[in-house]
């Protein structure tokens, strides 16, 4: 085994934790900025009040996570791909 496995093994591990909290906070921004043309108002009283803007930044969090996880997976099915024996 080549002696720089393990610290190249580890730089590849730390690369790809950055690179998946860069991709959660995008997709979180990203979720925030859509919410806000959504009207709360239909759904809640008081919209502005603290626990509206808790709520839009629960949501944010929610679905920019559940996109973020449909892009991970993504990308690991589609690297599954190549195993396909035809």
């Amino acid at each position: 085994m080549d002696p720089s496995t393990p610290t190249t093994l580890v730089s590849s591990i730390g690369l790809s934790g950055v690179i998946n909290i860069t991709v959660v906070l995008v997709c979180i921004i990203l979720a925030w900025w859509s919410l806000q043309k959504f009207r709360f108002d239909v759904l809640m009283r008081e919209p502005r009040s603290p626990q509206g803007k808790v709520l839009h930044v629960f949501l944010s969090v929610v679905i920019g996570y559940q996109v973020a996880k449909f892009i991970f997976d993504y990308v690991i099915w589609a690297r599954m791909m190549k195993y396909i024996a035809i």
